[in-house]
């Protein structure tokens, strides 16, 4: 048995709560509805019930959505490869992040054939990510661990989030992007409703959750009075970014038809480019502080019949 294992194993041992979770993910989850799980784990991760009657908070809205809004467009707008030609579609190819290979097994890449800096995503799922900025450096046995467990993880399964449920697990490589002056590429999170962007969140510094900083602003770019509880708050506000006018009109054409879609796009050297999309931020347990705030954000979602 493996460190890694062995250290997932006293992870899980010492925190019960996790150790459900992983349960109810990868075995007894499989074996329930959508809307019984949905219940069970918003009271895991929510501490309260689940309204689908009646839903009123953001997060409630997302769940309902899952369940009743189901278009088969979807399931391409959140496949990493094929949201691309999607997004191109509606935008234009010049804000798209080129593309070096797509495989289905990580066996079959030609690392040879990449460059010195390069990305590797699982194109079905959130967290398959690997950034190689030195190929010479490169830990080739931990990105095949990484890589593969990915591949064989199932991402419906942990929240029901219905677009992955027919995403084929693929890898792709893209071209690496840096901006001038930043260590890492930062995030601009547009919260888009019906086509229309109401409030957006920065972030900066995702692959260190220790240290990276997430806040959210509204439409005149001042900050929101709440935050993300589980990560921090950057202690000085961000500057407003150069293409934000174009961001707005990107989002608004990209979401337009949508009840909500968070709209994801980088600044990169006065250039925009797409990022990804989001249905479910959170997986639709996205932990508000204060909570109250949750309610507030919820006004905004208006339900299909």
């Amino acid at each position: 048995m493996n460190n890694i294992v062995i250290r997932g194993l006293r992870r899980l041992r010492n925190d019960p709560k996790s150790l459900f979770v992983h349960l109810f993910r990868t075995t007894i989850g499989k074996t329930l509805s959508d809307v019984t799980y949905l219940r069970i784990m918003n009271h895991v991760y929510m501490h309260k019930s689940l309204n689908l009657k009646n839903p009123q908070t953001f997060n409630e809205k997302l769940q309902w959505l899952k369940l009743h809004d189901r278009k088969p467009r979807y399931t391409g707008m959140v496949d990493k490869y094929e949201a691309k030609k999607y997004i191109s579609k509606i935008i234009g190819e010049e804000y798209i992040i080129p593309t070096l290979g797509v495989w289905d097994r990580f066996e079959d890449i030609d690392f040879d054939s990449l460059p010195n800096q390069f990305v590797l995503k699982c194109t079905h799922d959130s967290g398959g990510l690997v950034i190689c900025r030195d190929k010479t450096q490169l830990n080739m046995e931990d990105t095949r661990r990484k890589i593969t467990t990915c591949l064989r993880q199932r991402y419906y399964w942990i929240g029901r989030e219905w677009p992955y449920k027919n995403v084929k697990p693929r890898i792709i490589a893209e071209k690496y992007m840096e901006n001038d002056g930043e260590d890492e590429l930062i995030d601009y999170k547009w919260f888009c409703f019906e086509g229309k962007p109401e409030f957006l969140y920065i972030s900066h510094g995702l692959a260190n959750h220790e240290t990276a900083t997430i806040d959210f602003y509204d439409m005149n770019h001042n900050r929101m009075p709440f935050k993300r509880m589980d990560y921090k708050s950057s202690a000085k506000d961000a500057p407003k970014p150069i293409t934000y006018d174009e961001m707005v009109k990107l989002s608004k054409k990209i979401s337009s038809g949508i009840p909500f879609l968070r709209v994801d796009l980088y600044e990169i050297n006065g250039k925009v480019y797409f990022s990804e999309l989001t249905f479910y931020p959170c997986a639709g347990w996205l932990p508000f502080d204060p909570p109250e705030w949750d309610l507030e954000l919820g006004k905004y979602i208006q339900l299909p019949r």
